[in-house]
């Protein structure tokens, strides 16, 4: 990872883009002496409430309903290694490497602020870890909103549980000591700092915020050539018209449907075809536009909470003037309202996906071959791809249910209203994953749908989003194996080069 651009922690907070890319492994993460700084005075803070004996939440008490129990000298050190050990209760199949390193430089992210009081060898631990590629194996169930996957993801860094390294699972001591790192020693409060905070829900946000602009980006394409195929009237699309109704995202995506059919003869040619489209059709501004409604609104929660200090207790001022305040701050109701928010906008392009890739397959209403294959009858076509959409789309309608509106008491009652937002941003990524395939096949159907107007030329941006498609799929002149072509299709609409294709097309067709 030598060669790896940097991207820096230095007073203003990681962006959520960079977090991703760290999450990722596109960058590599550096402290900047301004945050080094941070870490330093907050540290000095937490040390000098030890040194007079002052009584602190989690400093010099237990933790919990058990807060009222006073520690004293090495016991303040004990609690974080047990905490860690204890806390460290998740269950389920491992969490990907993407999420667990997303949640690591959350946990940096929101730890430089300065005002959790942590030892700023925590800190270095974790910057170490990303950029040596170690990654905890953390279970994906159990968080209620904080603390289990932040304590599995805590012991790594004083060598206990096991970590992937290259896809390797091995023991933490053993990847440490191969990076030439060793185990840290716990201080006081410092388990406290790595379970607690909106440090998981955020960096899992951050993940699902860029899959999902990204997929609304193609969702418009996507929806374009089957508009295309589907003989649409692109007066629906009129910017005076839409200009009546002025949601953001709505004259958006009128702008990129506009710019996507740009010179289509096939548009062209069906002016007039039909007095109006069905609504799947007609009103995919108005559809696609709310999801980025939603989007920009989950956005501003993000970006609030990457610039927030989620601990508790915080440290402020200095250490010859300062407050040690017990708080709310860990709990994540904004960000888990948001994500349950941006689990029903992406469901909603996924739902209305199927039912434009179910016209494209009706010869009723596409007035093509019948599940878009020649020879009938000894040939299904895309028949049964459908079948996997509506059940994707099925399985999203119950996963967009809120998480957040439910709510249950933990902690002996000290901890009775929980977000459940971290749950609710794994579901969200559910979501999106089970989105990305409908619109993958989506994609095929209405490649496949645009092969039957030989000698008609598609739009600029849908004619681009084809090409790169057929670059790498022919055309179903008879039936094959389906699953490994929506496999690949689903892969590169979440990478760059096809995307980059459509968008070079659309800047041509701007110039």
């Amino acid at each position: 990872m030598a060669d790896q651009a940097i991207i820096e922690r230095g007073k203003a907070a990681l962006t959520y883009r960079e977090l991703a890319a760290i999450a990722r492994g596109e960058v590599q993460l550096r402290l900047a002496a301004a945050t080094e700084a941070c870490l330093r005075n907050g540290r000095a803070i937490v040390e000098r409430i030890i040194e007079k004996g002052e009584r602190a939440y989690g400093i010099s008490t237990g933790l919990g309903a058990l807060s009222e129990i006073v520690l004293t000298g090495d016991q303040q050190a004990q609690l974080s290694r047990n905490t860690l050990l204890s806390h460290a209760c998740g269950v389920g199949n491992p969490l990907s490497v993407t999420a667990t390193r997303a949640i690591m430089a959350s946990l940096v992210n929101d730890l430089c602020h300065g005002h959790s009081g942590v030892s700023p060898a925590v800190v270095h631990q974790l910057v170490a870890l990303l950029n040596a590629g170690i990654t905890p194996l953390v279970p994906g169930q159990g968080s209620v909103g904080y603390i289990t996957h932040g304590a599995h993801i805590g012991l790594a860094l004083i060598g206990i549980g096991d970590v992937a390294v290259n896809d390797v699972t091995q023991p933490a001591a053993t990847a440490l000591a191969a990076a030439g790192l060793e185990p840290i020693a716990l201080g006081a409060k410092d388990g406290l700092c790595l379970v607690n905070g909106t440090r998981c829900l955020t960096g899992l946000a951050c993940l699902a915020l860029t899959e999902a602009e990204h997929l609304a980006d193609w969702a418009d394409v996507i929806g374009a050539m089957s508009f295309e195929a589907l003989k649409g009237q692109i007066a629906a699309y009129d910017a005076d018209l839409l200009a009546l109704k002025p949601h953001p995202g709505m004259i958006t995506v009128g702008e990129r449907l506009r710019a996507l059919l740009a010179d289509s003869e096939i548009v062209a040619k069906h002016q007039g075809y039909r007095t109006q489209d069905a609504l799947s059709i007609r009103s995919i501004p108005q559809i696609h536009g709310a999801t980025r409604d939603q989007i920009d609104h989950v956005r501003r929660q993000i970006e609030i909470e990457l610039t927030s200090a989620t601990d508790n207790p915080l440290v402020l001022g200095d250490p010859d003037n300062y407050r040690v305040i017990s708080n709310a701050h860990p709990h994540g109701q904004s960000l888990a309202m948001a994500m349950d928010l941006l689990a029903i906008a992406i469901a909603e392009l996924g739902s209305v996906a199927e039912r434009r890739l179910d016209r494209l397959i009706n010869p009723a209403t596409s007035t093509l071959p019948a599940f878009l294959v020649q020879g009938g009858g000894v040939n299904s076509g895309m028949m049964i791809a459908q079948y996997a959409a509506a059940s994707l789309a099925a399985e999203n309608k119950l996963l967009a249910h809120p998480m957040v509106t439910d709510n249950y008491i933990t902690s002996a009652q000290q901890e009775d209203h929980l977000s459940l937002g971290t749950p609710g941003a794994l579901k969200c990524l559910q979501v999106i994953a089970n989105a990305r395939h409908i619109l993958a096949i989506e994609y095929l159907l209405a490649a496949q749908a645009l092969d039957f107007y030989p000698g008609l030329k598609p739009g600029r941006g849908t004619g681009a989003a084809h090409t790169a498609l057929r670059a790498e799929i022919p055309p179903y002149l008879e039936d094959r194996f389906l699953s490994p072509d929506i496999a690949l299709v689903a892969r590169r609409l979440g990478e760059t080069s096809w995307a980059e294709a459509v968008a070079k097309a659309l800047t041509r067709s701007s110039s």
